[in-house]
């Protein structure tokens, strides 16, 4: 992917600023005044805390009939889920904002693995300091397994501003590694498994994949009506004000929405691969509470996956903005100047790749055993923490990753034909 420049920014003095809202494109001279945009929030939208251990059996026998059950002094909604979750059983409390997913699918009950996920919704980390909230998401674990660990983290990062919409032409302006496009109309659900897709007649905007880094753009207000969070979000859009003491929100104008998604496998490539400058130690963290401090580095690292250009070769002027101004807010000091961030990626050199023709074409054996069609099955092996190197082996051999899937649904296909087993 090639580089872009930010655009110059300067002040209503022509002095150049870094927080100035004015912005020079140094190519076309083009101005931009950006003074109109109000940015409203930025901070953390979901966290997905990751554990090993051994599952209680106690818990198991919650699950033996559905219905409202008691855990740790909360009463919970419980339930089995779909394998598309990767767990079996599931926990929720709407009103402390918390599901337990448990019982990972692949995972026998009775041994150590990684059976358990908690999912956070925005009030409650809103409600919580992360060194509280991971309190609290630690006592949940050692409530469900035995010798639990943390198992690392997936963070959702929100900005959300008005006085701006996304140019219509977005995806063309994107600037990504993958540009396969999807439009779907409504906006009643969201799906972030495709790689490039429109939604709603330019409503949601979504790039990226489920398995790695994320990034949707979308009509805020529009969604939280359609959920009946509303309320909810305008009570914090509503704590945003001005230098001048005066608010920034507007309740009569929609609210825009740029969100960067960071699977647990990209945060743990951060974790390995980042560094403190003070002690050149990696970072290593493996919570929520632990990475906190590093989430502006994360922000800034998502700005330099996914580019808003205005022209070849340069930024455009809004994306500029976002990428510099807003800083996440935690309530933890950020070190993002302290630390070098770097993605450490486990590479296919280390070991033969015969490894990974093995496991694929065992894998269609099992995909058409199962009957599960191709686009399911790549969709998958996307969000499998292997894919990088089973994705480098094939770049190796000069394939791309629409290769692959086409691999995958030919060989679906001549399973059919050869030995009738339908998928």
């Amino acid at each position: 992917m090639s580089k872009a420049i930010h655009q110059h920014r300067i002040n209503n003095d022509g002095l150049e600023s870094q927080d100035g809202r004015i912005f020079v494109n140094q190519k076309t001279a083009r101005i931009t005044d950006l003074s109109g945009i109000r940015l409203l929030r930025c901070a953390v939208d979901t966290v997905r805390q990751l554990y090993r251990g051994r599952i209680k059996p106690a818990v198991l026998e919650l699950f033996e009939t559905s219905g409202m059950v008691e855990l740790g002094k909360h009463h919970w909604h419980a339930g089995r889920i779909g394998r598309d979750s990767g767990y079996q059983f599931r926990l929720q409390n709407a009103d402390l904002g918390i599901i337990l997913l448990i019982k990972n699918f692949n995972v026998k009950e009775t041994d150590h693995g990684p059976h358990l996920k908690i999912e956070v919704s925005p009030h409650t980390i809103e409600n919580y300091t992360p060194e509280h909230l991971q309190t609290l998401l630690d006592s949940l674990a050692a409530l469900v397994l035995d010798d639990f660990t943390q198992n690392q983290c997936a963070i959702h990062i929100a900005l959300d501003v008005q006085g701006w919409t996304p140019p219509a032409d977005t995806v063309a302006r994107m600037q990504c590694r993958s540009k396969r496009v999807r439009d779907i109309s409504g906006i009643n659900s969201f799906d972030f498994a495709a790689t490039a897709s429109v939604y709603g007649n330019g409503e949601t905007y979504m790039f990226g994949s489920a398995g790695g880094v994320q990034l949707a753009i979308y009509d805020k207000t529009k969604q939280a009506r359609a959920t009946d969070k509303l309320d909810f979000w305008r009570s914090l859009w509503s704590q945003a004000y001005s230098d001048f003491d005066t608010p920034m929100y507007d309740p009569e104008q929609s609210v825009w929405r740029i969100e960067l998604r960071f699977h647990h496998s990209v945060v743990q490539q951060f974790a390995e691969g980042s560094v403190n400058l003070d002690t050149g130690e990696f970072i290593n963290t493996t919570s929520f509470a632990e990475f906190a401090p590093h989430l502006d580095g994360l922000w800034s690292y998502g700005f330099d996956s996914f580019k808003l250009l205005e022209q070849k070769g340069v930024y455009d002027a809004a994306w500029s903005l976002f990428a510099a101004d807003p800083h996440v807010q935690t309530g933890v000091d950020s070190l993002i100047d302290e630390t070098e961030y770097k993605r450490y990626y486990k590479t296919a050199s280390g070991f033969s790749g015969k490894n990974v023709e093995l496991f694929m074409g065992n894998m269609i054996s099992l995909l058409a055993r199962e009957k599960v069609g191709a686009k399911k099955a790549f969709q998958r092996l996307q969000e499998w923490e292997c894919w990088p190197v089973i994705k480098e082996h094939f770049e190796n051999k000069g394939l791309t990753e629409k290769d692959v899937y086409n691999w995958i649904r030919d060989k679906l296909t001549e399973r059919t034909v050869r030995w009738g087993v339908a998928v």
